[in-house]
């Protein structure tokens, strides 16, 4: 059979070896690839290792052939998983690394590697049990995984296993946090850096907030210019996606790219609608957790002392970016506000002995003092720490709220030098009237004094990076404690226990208290919140109260993530209560941490997670690091250790699959899986995700698309007629076009044309793929596979295709509904120029909304329609909601405009 020449490399997912006995078993039926008039079929994708191709894709040893990032956020509580699959291209055995970044502030709790079809998944111990066994391997001369600090808000957890020739390995990790709102937003940052470019390579992200989405950004080194195209995002209500998607061009060209491909943070920026001011209260499956963050309450004028170290180790730049951001604070002083200054190094200096108001004369002589500040002599942190607080305590204020700051860099090494008896000292004067926050600034502070010292006075401590940007660092920290807004705030839930911490000193403006509980009382017919604390002018009260009744009809992807956010958050709260106890209080307090750790596998500073195979093999072991601690020296891997090797053999198809997961030639893989965790987002029926109730909407005549924007907190949708053949994307400058022929549900076939060799055709049986010599066919519902050359990628998986062409990514799925299978495409990455045309090229759509259900379009008023419509640009087709109007207003032409004669 003669199979021509074609410039495209064909890859399926499965595990390859390309020994004569496993290219025999490969040639059968399974496929048939033709010359150019006659057109193949592949029904399995299996390895095309004898297709005499001419490959235009330099291959690289150590392939990453696929990765992806899943985030999914529920309430603020945050679950992301991260999959990488590699595979050795070479004839011998090679050492294959994964290497992530997650926030510092995430516990990891899943890890795995899947391997020649079995996959070991690692388990969460008691550190000292995970040492042993550590211990163990590294004696056989084995490797270990490990997690480490890297930069300000990062930990690196880093393993590597040795992949036979011609093998594959996937690696999955996932872990869990609460978002903390600061400034007014939460914050969910996404590390990538793959260590090369990736074809397949995405980032996933799900919000919902009951409460509705008030405010989407993304930002972050991935959302620049150049990668700006890759990114989309939808907001409807109680929803939001964001997704990027870059080409593996993009991931070379960036200005936090190179050779090795991306290395930057994605940064969803987002908060949510406040219509109760007693907070959003949520329960479901014995737990509940409250969210308390009022705003329409007036702040509260301020009393603070800056306590402010001047030693010799703060010479040079530290001194400098302290003077400067101190000017800048006290410019920030609100006139009501009273403040005092105080420089120290052995010596202590008080700029005025009494707390002065924030006058603009007053204000003008402290930056005079500030300008004057020099370094000198040792550190005298004891001395200087009481004077602030005697400062305070001498200048008692009605209806205000005292607040001590204190920075330094190094340890106390003058005066009282004991750090356990100046914990003391400062915690028997502030006798809890008011919270201390330290601010340390480098690592050669001694952080573990700072932070216990804080802990203990109801503060907090914070690191300054020594960095260009040092004075915005300590800004930043004042902004989030600048305006106070109640004080004394005490939570009461009736019926409850293991209830997290309910008493706060101090709640400002900005920020959120977030409490969490067992419900234990089940004759209750509603659970109850009470909040009280002390405004401005007065004692204040809140109430709120859930229905008991309501509960069980949460929806699925609710059920239990309280549970997992209560277990998360007692954990965080123990770990720095721990610090301050001793005794028998603090090993109650070690072993809580532990028992929940172990129950619900987070990695914390009591476990570690270890990743094992049976004895003599690999052993690999993950511990959370303190913060600051740099990693440990890792003993250097023998050559001859060659733990977890794979044998390289093609695994036999059993023909079973599992729900949710595909099988590649053996390996083991899941999309998404959380099966451990329900209350993850499915595919389910429900009402409109947005806030606002529809009104009727007309009937659909034809089909109804979606267009959404960042900057558009609702999506706007419009029918177009079936039948039409639509040109629905086209770039002159790349030669690049897309065609589609609608149904009555979707499309039931779409084309796309590159340049004068490529063409891809779509309908809902099969794929009709053209590369200029060869046309090759793919069934839907095939095993995954790759195939690609310098410009043209396509990525073929169970019920959608991602198809890169040039300079345009779009994935194309597959729906089924009422019986009828139909496609639609969702372009995740398109060039920003005027010259792209075509009904999907109009993705930045802006519009105003005005009085009377009208909305203004290009100085247009246009009539709408509160309606919903169904997203079928995502797998699990969500229904949203959207202002429905004429397509014309949208597409501003006439239908013919869009219309054309042959896909």
């Amino acid at each position: 059979m003669e199979t021509g020449k074609s410039n495209l490399e064909y890859e399926d997912f499965n595990d390859q070896n390309q020994d004569e006995e496993v290219k025999a078993t490969c040639f059968s039926p399974a496929w048939i690839i033709m010359g150019r008039t006659t057109v193949g079929v592949i029904l399995f994708g299996v390895l095309l290792s004898f297709f005499t191709a001419v490959t235009t894709i330099k291959e690289r040893d150590v392939d990453i052939y696929s990765f992806h990032i899943n985030s999914t956020v529920t309430s603020r509580y945050a679950v992301t998983v991260i999959t990488s699959r590699v595979a050795n291209r070479l004839n011998e055995s090679k050492e294959v690394h994964f290497q992530v970044k997650i926030p510092k502030n995430a516990f990891i709790s899943k890890f795995r590697m899947t391997i020649e079809g079995k996959t070991y998944d690692g388990v969460v111990k008691e550190k000292k049990e995970a040492q042993q066994q550590y211990s163990r391997a590294v004696s056989r001369g084995e490797s270990a995984g490990m997690v480490s600090s890297v930069g300000r808000t990062l930990e690196e957890f880093k393993t590597s296993v040795t992949v036979a020739a011609f093998s594959k390995v996937t690696f999955e990790l996932t872990y869990e946090e609460l978002l903390q709102r600061r400034l007014g937003k939460y914050q969910l940052l996404i590390n990538a850096q793959p260590m090369q470019p990736v074809a397949d390579f995405k980032i996933d992200v799900y919000v919902h907030e009951s409460p509705g989405i008030s405010l989407l950004e993304v930002k972050g080194g991935l959302n620049t210019n150049e990668l700006a195209n890759a990114v989309t995002t939808t907001r409807s209500g109680t929803e939001a996606w964001v997704n990027f998607y870059p080409t593996r061009e993009q991931q070379t060209k960036c200005d936090v790219c190179g050779e090795n491909g991306l290395n930057g943070d994605l940064i969803i920026m987002y908060d949510v609608d406040r219509p109760n001011p007693s907070g959003e209260l949520q329960a479901s499956d014995g737990y509940f957790v409250h969210y308390f963050a009022p705003t329409d309450i007036p702040r509260i004028p301020k009393n603070v002392v800056f306590v402010i170290d001047r030693s010799g180790s703060m010479s040079g730049r530290k001194i400098q970016q302290t003077r400067e951001a101190l000017l800048k604070i006290l410019g920030d002083l609100a006139e009501d506000d009273y403040f005092g200054l105080i420089t120290f190094d052995d010596r202590i200096e008080v700029w005025n002995p009494e707390l002065l108001q924030a006058t603009e004369r007053n204000l003008k002589t402290a930056k005079d003092f500030v300008r004057q500040i020099k370094d000198n002599g040792y550190t005298n942190i004891n001395a200087a720490a009481l004077k602030g607080v005697e400062m305070i305590n001498k200048h008692p204020r009605e209806g205000s709220a005292s607040i001590l700051i204190l920075l330094t860099d190094g340890a106390p090494n003058r005066g009282e030098s004991d750090p356990t008896k100046i914990q003391a000292n400062v915690k028997e004067a502030i006798g809890g009237k008011f919270p201390l926050y330290c601010l340390g600034f480098g690592f050669d502070v001694n952080f573990d004094f700072l932070n216990k010292m804080a802990l203990e006075n109801h503060g907090r401590a914070r690191r300054i990076y020594e960095d260009s940007d040092a004075d915005l660092q300590l800004q930043g920290f004042y902004e989030e404690v600048a305006v106070p807004l109640l004080t004394g705030v005490q939570l009461n839930y009736t019926g409850s226990s293991n209830v997290t911490q309910t008493r706060f000193s101090h709640y400002y403006n900005g920020s959120e208290i977030v409490v969490a509980g067992q419900i234990t009382d089940n004759s209750l017919e509603t659970f109850q919140a009470e909040v009280i604390a002390v405004s401005k002018n007065s004692r204040v009260t809140y109430q709120d109260s859930v229905f008991m009744k309501d509960i069980a009809g949460v929806l699925p992807q609710h059920e239990h993530f309280t549970q997992r956010l209560w277990a998360y958050l007692t954990v965080k709260q123990l770990l720095e209560k721990e610090m301050t106890l001793n005794g028998e209080e603090k090993e109650a307090a070690r072993k809580e941490i532990l028992d929940l750790s172990l129950k619900y596998e987070f990695v914390t500073p009591l476990t570690s997670m270890v990743v094992t195979k049976p004895e003599g093999e690999e052993t690999q072991v993950a511990h959370k690091p303190k913060e600051g601690e740099k990693a440990k020296r890792m003993p250097q891997r023998p050559a001859w250790a060659n733990t977890l090797h794979l044998s390289g053999r093609l695994a036999s198809h059993s023909g079973q699959k599992g729900i949710g997961s595909y099988s590649y030639g053996g390996l083991s893989h899941s999309y998404n899986d959380f099966s451990h965790r329900p209350y993850t987002r499915k595919k389910t029926s429900r009402k409109t995700s947005q806030s606002q109730t529809p009104t009727t909407p007309p009937p659909v005549i034809g089909v109804r698309f979606l267009i959404s924007s960042l900057d558009q907190p609702k999506p706007v949708c419009y029918d177009l007629p079936a039948a039409s053949k639509l040109r629905l994307l086209t770039d002159p400058s790349s030669d690049f076009s897309m065609n589609g022929e609608l149904s009555t549900k979707g499309f039931n076939q779409i084309a796309l044309h590159y340049k004068t060799d490529y063409s891809l055709m779509l309908n809902t049986s099969h794929i009709l793929y053209h590369d200029g010599l060869n046309d090759v066919m793919f069934l839907w519902g095939q095993e995954p596979s790759k195939h690609e050359t310098d410009s043209v990628s396509l990525i073929l998986r169970i019920e959608d295709v991602d198809v890169t062409m040039g300079t345009v990514r779009v994935v194309l799925f597959r729906h089924k509904k009422d019986g009828e299978m139909f496609l639609w495409p969702a372009v995740q990455q398109q060039p920003n120029h005027v010259g792209i045309q075509g009904i999907f090229g109009k993705n930045n759509l802006e519009y105003e909304e005005l009085p009377g259900s009208v909305i203004k379009i290009k100085d247009q008023d246009v009539k709408a329609t509160w309606s919903t419509a169904t997203d079928y640009r995502r797998s699990s087709a969500p229904v949203l909601g959207c202002w429905l109007v004429p397509y014309k207003s949208v597409l501003q032409g006439e239908l013919s405009d869009f219309t054309v004669s042959q896909l």
